[in-house]
């Protein structure tokens, strides 16, 4: 049974995110991802301007007339949240946690495809496969993934990005797009990421709270590492500590955005703290303009 508080969450989120579908992104997700190919549709009289090359000359010759083949792109896709549900999502010192904000982005990715008429299947990982939900369509399905996004109690705290991906390629058989959502505190990925790519469509996409970034003026404080339970104390009176934190952070930052650089993968970066429409319309439009 579903408790009352998240089914109003789950309803919240849809109303929420298939406004904004309807509004901003169905279109820009049509126009950015395209279908397996074209396939024949019909044949129709020929038109000044048509492409010569399409002309069918096996019903011109029959009919006397010239005739063109009229093709129809092949849309149905399949896309795939591969979403890290470990422990460290469950941070966040501003209105929510990262693990809310990767529920609503998904949300978001998961109505666009259904309302183009994809498929959209998930997988839920930690340091072990959690959960996997094969690409379906209908509202009724997106509703589910919503709710095991948030729901989901995972056994494991860690994060294998590594073997989710690994999993996900041996599972997977027809080419997707797969959106990997997490705050890729983890390592070792990026070879098995790179594998998935050249099939899949891999898009990367990293959950972030400004305090992992930076800190405050707060003076001592104690710090948990929430998947290894690791207890530190730091000064965040330290001008130097906070420069070094940040400077620290922000390397990590530009290694990760350079890494998927290199190995051709999509790279979007997610504020807890900021609206993700701006980021995902900016990589929708870029995208768009690639193709």
């Amino acid at each position: 049974m579903i408790p009352k508080e998240i089914f109003k969450k789950i309803r919240r989120i849809e109303i929420r995110t298939k406004r904004l579908v309807n509004d901003l992104f169905s279109g820009e997700y049509h126009s950015t991802f395209k279908g397996q190919g074209m396939e024949f549709e019909e044949v129709r009289q020929y038109q000044p301007g048509d492409d010569i090359r399409l002309i069918d000359w096996n019903v011109t010759a029959r009919t006397g007339y010239p005739y063109v083949k009229k093709f129809r792109e092949e849309r149905e896709l399949s896309v795939v949240l591969l979403v890290d549900a470990s422990s460290s999502g469950h941070f966040g010192t501003r209105d929510r946690f990262k693990s809310d904000t990767a529920a609503e982005l998904c949300a978001l990715l998961a109505f666009s495809a259904i309302k183009n008429n994809d498929k959209v299947g998930l997988i839920i990982f930690s340091d072990r496969i959690e959960k996997f939900v094969p690409p379906q369509k209908g509202r009724g399905h997106v509703l589910r993934i919503i709710r095991e996004i948030l729901y989901f109690r995972p056994r494991g705290v860690g994060t294998d990005v590594t073997g989710a991906i690994e999993y996900f390629n041996r599972v997977i058989k027809r080419r997707s797009v797969v959106f990997l959502v997490s705050d890729f505190l983890s390592e070792g990925y990026l070879r098995p990421l790179q594998i998935a790519n050249r099939k899949h469509d891999a898009i990367a996409i990293k959950i972030t709270d400004p305090r992992e970034s930076s800190f405050e003026n707060v003076g001592l404080i104690e710090l948990e590492d929430a998947e290894t339970g690791e207890i530190i104390m730091v000064d965040t009176g330290s001008r130097q500590f906070r420069r070094e934190f940040a400077a620290r952070a922000e390397d990590d930052n530009q290694n990760l955005k350079r890494d998927f650089l290199f190995s051709d993968i999509d790279f979007i970066r997610i504020r807890t703290d900021e609206s993700y429409i701006v980021p995902l319309i900016t990589f929708f439009r870029m995208r768009g303009r690639r193709l």
